[in-house]
């Protein structure tokens, strides 16, 4: 299985990471528009914990970029990415943070308000059943349950998708639900407050690009790190979900702030 996909021409200075944990694939469009005009790497981690996943990303990018490198990370590749910069500063030269989770524990249960205030009401019970079974380790279900619960989550996380139905990443997407031991050891991170505290070992500078209708709090993001880190940005597009790229109204902003951040670099 690859390790990573290539696109535009060498050198690969920046590298587009993908959400999950295990939503393998994720980033391809984002990495292909950009490899118009840059070279980058689209790694896709397999490693089943979060050290492993932070060694493999290490390996792709010591062996086949030239760091330092700037990191896209996205929602899960957005903590992912936050993580390795902070273990390995002098590998990453700026960190572009695309729809984060929120840093501290606190913020957690706004997530799921607004998704439940966004579903009718059968869709709540449904929603609520899922996140309750997902973690029963007898349910032989789960890869269908977790699909299912992806689909409810991209209706709450879309303000106005230019895909009109719910797809899983072409590659490995459907099989997020394996990698629910990586989220738990950052999510217990951010519990007792070690996620936060990483800010401290980051050098490179930060930005953070969060849409206006992303159930994940901006201010879970934008509050912490602009209190730790000495170079940090915070920027909203609007009429925005969580996945810029697949916004109608938002993916040319997006696209028109990413190229500006990669240039300016």
């Amino acid at each position: 299985m690859p390790t990573y996909r290539a696109y535009g021409m060498p050198p690969y200075t920046i590298a587009a990471i993908h959400g999950g944990p295990g939503a393998s694939g994720e980033m391809e469009p984002v990495a292909r528009e950009l490899g118009s005009d840059f070279g980058i790497l689209e790694p896709l981690q397999t490693a089943m914990t979060l050290d492993g996943q932070v060694d493999e990303l290490r390996t792709v990018l010591e062996n086949h970029t030239e760091p330092p490198v700037i990191l896209i990370g996205f929602s899960w590749g957005a903590w992912l990415s936050y993580i390795f910069a902070a273990q390995s500063p002098d590998l990453v030269k700026k960190l572009i943070l695309v729809g984060s989770g929120p840093i501290e524990h606190h913020y957690l249960e706004r997530i799921q308000q607004t998704r439940l205030s966004r579903l009718i009401e059968t869709e709540r019970t449904e929603y609520i059943d899922i996140i309750a079974l997902l973690g029963d380790p007898n349910r032989e279900d789960k890869a269908e349950k977790f699909a299912r619960l992806g689909q409810l989550a991209y209706n709450t996380d879309c303000y106005d998708p230019i895909e009109e139905n719910f797809n899983l990443p072409k590659s490995g997407g459907g099989e997020g639900n394996k990698f629910h031991g990586v989220l738990r050891e950052a999510q217990e991170m951010r519990k007792d407050g070690k996620l936060l505290k990483l800010a401290d070992q980051i050098r490179c500078p930060v930005v953070a690009l969060h849409g206006d209708y992303d159930p994940h709090p901006a201010e879970g993001v934008h509050q912490p790190l602009s209190s730790r880190l000495k170079d940090f940005r915070f920027i909203t597009i609007e009429k925005c979900g969580h996945k810029p790229w697949i916004e109608r109204q938002a993916r040319g902003k997006f696209y028109e702030i990413l190229r500006a951040e990669l240039h300016e670099t």
